[in-house]
């Protein structure tokens, strides 16, 4: 198909990266040695970046998280829990770093960014499970994180989004830490695979409904998307019940087959009761973020942060 990509990221598409999900050990080197050649960001005001092992999910490993930490300011600090993208299966903390590091240094916020066991060696629940324990752990030590325990707030991209979700329904029905916010970027949410968008995006750039079928194959384990088995924590789409949820920012793009559960999931946060600030960014596709400068990436990335920001503040008042 041809798509009406915005001019200034369709020059990006000829030097766009061949990611075959069918090949998992060549993806994930190809996304390391994407990292590393990729300049680190420099923040305007000072961050303290701390890396340490805490306690895992029961009867689990520790996870590794990266602590960071403004400094320009005295806390108590609002927080984010930050959860990164990769399909449930690439990334780890020094593709987060970016974003981290940014939302740090805008927000005045720490972030606290964990390397969550990926699948398929690790399918669900497991990288949920290693994402909850972290935001239990901020909670609980809040005050040694220089944090303010009423302004911790969930977020992350695509996969990410989807597992920041899972962690809002989790710390709801477990009755754990009350959180005043979940970002959902470009989030991930439903194994169905039946929403408009998702059927007909199938070659569209950096991800399509192969890629889809390929991430949810690998995070549930073969056979399982699609079936009545599947739990709403894994696929948050599921969940009958979005109230009592923190307010949520919810970012789509266009051509990007995760385009209406995103838009179905704020719908029905709305309808829940749950205040949400819902936008669609025309002529984009998933991932389209990596081309910084373009007018619609940074107006998809100043949307964001102002509402985290606003979402931070408004905690305190």
């Amino acid at each position: 198909m041809t798509y009406a990509i915005d001019p200034e990221l369709a020059t990006w598409l000829a030097m766009a990266p061949e990611l075959p999900m069918s090949d998992l050990a060549t993806v994930r080197a190809r996304m390391v040695e994407m990292t590393a050649q990729s300049p680190r960001p420099t923040p305007v005001n000072p961050v303290e970046i701390r890396e340490l092992t805490i306690p895992g999910p029961a009867d689990a490993p520790e996870v590794t998280v990266r602590v960071y930490t403004p400094t320009s300011e005295p806390g108590p600090r609002p927080a984010l829990v930050y959860i990164h993208g990769g399909g449930f299966v690439l990334g780890d903390l020094d593709t987060a770093e970016g974003s981290a590091l940014q939302i740090a240094d805008e927000i005045g916020a720490v972030v606290v960014a964990m390397d969550y066991r990926l699948a398929p060696e690790h399918p669900f629940p497991a990288g949920l499970e290693d994402c909850y324990a972290t935001l239990e752990w901020t909670a609980k030590n809040a005050a040694e994180l220089g944090v303010d325990p009423d302004r911790i707030a969930v977020g992350g991209d695509s996969a990410g989004g989807g597992l920041s979700a899972a962690v809002a329904l989790l710390a709801r029905d477990r009755s754990g830490p009350k959180l005043v916010f979940q970002l959902l970027n470009i989030p991930e949410l439903d194994d169905r695979l039946t929403t408009p968008s998702m059927t007909a995006y199938t070659d569209t750039p950096l991800w399509h409904r192969p890629g889809a079928i390929m991430s949810w194959d690998y995070y549930l384990g073969e056979g399982k998307r699609g079936t009545a088995e599947v739990s709403p924590y894994a696929a948050p789409a599921r969940a009958t019940d979005l109230s009592g949820l923190p307010p949520a920012f919810v970012a789509t793009c266009e051509f990007d087959p995760l385009r209406d559960e995103g838009i179905d999931y704020a719908q029905r946060l709305v309808q829940a009761g749950v205040h949400t600030e819902l936008h669609l960014y025309p002529g984009t596709f998933h991932g389209s973020g990596v081309v910084k400068d373009a007018a619609v990436t940074v107006r998809m990335r100043d949307d964001m942060l102002g509402a985290l920001a606003r979402a931070l503040r408004g905690a305190s008042s």
